[in-house]
């Protein structure tokens, strides 16, 4: 049976429609749900508490110190070797990871699956991606991503041609809004990096994953639908902004970030299988 991580701060509502998708949907068993609320008030847990279905985990983080602590806590108290680690503004419309999940169970060399990211009027949110570069930063937080000097550039980055073939391919990093991670190989890597408060967190965790030997793995096809709001465009003034450049510096003091090419998946801090 496959377990299920849904880290939650103030969408209650959110969280319930996410759990009943996948329980109507067969993707796990209500005692396999971890809901790990940090720290959203007394309201809000009250919500949880009065509206999640029957035998779902409910567990209250004592203090919010960021999402990637909010999964190593759910983490923790599962007993399945896979992991679904979820975000709350996502849903299923059917069994659409059945498929990943006999991959892994079938390929021990996959440690990180991405699932495939839609916005809910169906347009695809490409979730996988390459390592960035430093030029590739700039060119996605400014109007330089409108170029048409940097079309071509922007579509690698977003692996657009390998998620269009419409088969699995390695991937460098996906996102963190949806995935699902081997026990055995979390556990190797220490979990979540929690100097990361929101952002980046999931960049942090694709890395250490190749960098211990094992595979990120994108699966065009098994679709999670994500009602998914930017915050992090926001601008570089606002909370969500600074959370994200902090984040980015956090990355750059671990990882080295070339100026124009992006590294290789087996690049970025290289280690003997092993060593982490």
């Amino acid at each position: 049976m496959l377990g299920v991580v849904i880290v939650n701060f103030q969408t209650p509502g959110l969280v319930v429609k996410c759990v009943n998708s996948l329980l109507e949907h067969g993707i796990s068993a209500p005692e396999q749900i971890i809901v790990v609320d940090n720290c959203s008030g007394n309201h809000y847990f009250k919500y949880l508490l009065e509206n999640l279905p029957q035998g779902v985990k409910l567990e209250l983080a004592e203090v919010n110190v960021g999402f990637g602590s909010g999964v190593n806590i759910g983490l923790a108290q599962l007993d399945t070797e896979l992991a679904l680690v979820l975000n709350p503004d996502t849903y299923f419309l059917e069994n659409s990871v059945s498929k990943v999940v006999d991959a892994m169970l079938a390929d021990e060399s996959i440690g990180l699956a991405g699932l495939d990211l839609v916005y809910p009027d169906g347009e695809r949110q490409y979730s996988a991606r390459r390592f960035y570069s430093i030029l590739d930063i700039l060119v996605r937080r400014t109007r330089l991503k409108n170029s048409p000097l940097f079309e071509r550039r922007m579509r690698r980055h977003l692996m657009v041609y390998e998620l269009e073939a419409g088969k699995p391919f390695d991937s460098d990093w996906v996102m963190g809004t949806g995935f699902i991670i081997r026990r055995s190989v979390f556990e190797r890597l220490g979990g979540m990096d929690e100097s990361y408060f929101l952002y980046m967190e999931d960049v942090d965790l694709c890395a250490r994953v190749w960098a211990l030997g094992a595979r990120v793995v994108a699966f065009p096809g098994a679709v999670l639908v994500h009602d998914h709001q930017r915050a992090s465009s926001a601008g570089a003034l606002s909370w969500a902004g600074k959370q994200h450049l902090r984040s980015l510096r956090i990355f750059f003091s671990k990882h080295k970030v070339p100026v124009f090419n992006p590294p290789r998946s087996r690049v970025i801090n290289r280690v003997p299988l092993g060593a982490i």
